[in-house]
């Protein structure tokens, strides 16, 4: 039997990524641990801990983690970096940075472990929470969790007195949080994926009419954050922002394979120059963050993966449902 397509892809987390797994991966994984860490931090790697991160290099599909156990394809799955970021957000594994929308602070840690692990030969240890080895993979005590979402929701719920919150304590503004975190999910991720996808060779017209639309759905996004920022609903960051962020983080894919975003440039904007001003705005705060900055890797890794993406030969189940005219499975 033949290897799978993208099995040839790289392996494990590089770059900004590749530190914390320095930090928080399992004693038996092959990473080379940092010179410049503190004693205290390389020893955290060979610890084991009670909440587990399992992850795998390549994108599988929206699902699992573990604060006994996170399953994860490190940062090449967006996905998997939602509850990534939401952990590192809650303990982070380096040093504090602070920038103006990332003050310095002191938080109580959440002991996790990071674990890569290969997604065509998965381990039991993965298997016996998730029959289907998807990930992320959310254990907690044992119990396994699923949907990136869900496990977003739950380390706020499991954890409340770390910050931030990542819903608002207002029961109307949680609701109103939560109905733009579907958003998100349902409107923003189908359309860069129909729009990465599309083939312009054989339709240029529907090529823009991509761009228009995945453009579009940013603008309805846009309209609805707070006007002082940087973040959607205002000073800090919530599930909304970390819901989206990984999709925001990609969008240079655009300019790599699909001729350019399309996004005005400041001053371009026309009538609607409040609102691009006010998504790029929320743009500079997400690249800035450090949460989500240190869960990247080197774009040039991300490069074979999402070239499948704009050939539209990726056999990810997003990537299917994509081709089908669906939308998240």
């Amino acid at each position: 039997m033949g290897s799978h397509p993208d099995a040839d892809l790289h392996a494990s987390a590089t770059g900004p990524a590749a530190k914390i797994v320095e930090v928080r991966s399992s004693s038996h994984n092959n990473i080379i641990v940092n010179e410049t860490l503190t004693a205290r931090q390389s020893k955290a790697h060979q610890k084991e801990e009670p909440l587990k991160l399992y992850s795998g290099w390549l994108y599988v599909k929206n699902n699992i983690i573990s604060v006994s156990r996170l399953s994860s394809p490190t940062t090449s799955c967006p996905f998997v970096q939602r509850a990534w970021t939401v952990l590192e957000e809650k303990s982070p594994s380096l040093p504090p940075l602070t920038t103006p929308t990332y003050p310095s602070k002191l938080t109580p840690e959440i002991p996790y472990q990071y674990i890569e692990v290969n997604p065509y030969n998965k381990p039991q240890s993965l298997l016996s929470l998730n029959p289907r080895g998807l990930v992320p993979t959310l254990q907690y005590e044992n119990k396994p969790l699923y949907e990136s979402t869900v496990i977003c929701e739950f380390l706020e719920e499991a954890y409340p007195d770390h910050t931030p919150h990542l819903l608002p304590k207002d029961p109307y503004d949680r609701a109103r949080t939560r109905i733009w975190t579907d958003f998100c999910t349902s409107r923003i991720i189908p359309a860069f994926h129909r729009f990465l996808q599309f083939q312009p060779m054989s339709d240029e017209e529907g090529l823009e009419e991509a761009r228009k639309e995945f453009l579009g759905k940013w603008m309805v996004f846009a309209k609805e954050m707070d006007e002082s920022g940087p973040f959607f609903l205002g000073r800090e960051p919530s599930l909304v922002d970390f819901v989206v962020a990984p999709w925001a983080l990609r969008l240079w894919v655009f300019d790599h394979y699909k001729g350019g975003l399309g996004l005005p440039e400041e001053g371009k904007g026309g009538d609607d120059e409040a609102t691009w001003a006010r998504f790029r705005m929320w743009l500079g705060a997400i690249e800035e963050r450090p949460s989500l900055k240190n869960t990247m890797s080197e774009r040039e890794h991300y490069l074979p993966i999402y070239q499948r993406y704009a050939d539209n030969t990726a056999q990810s189940e997003l990537a299917k449902a994509t081709r089908k005219g669906g939308g998240v499975p």
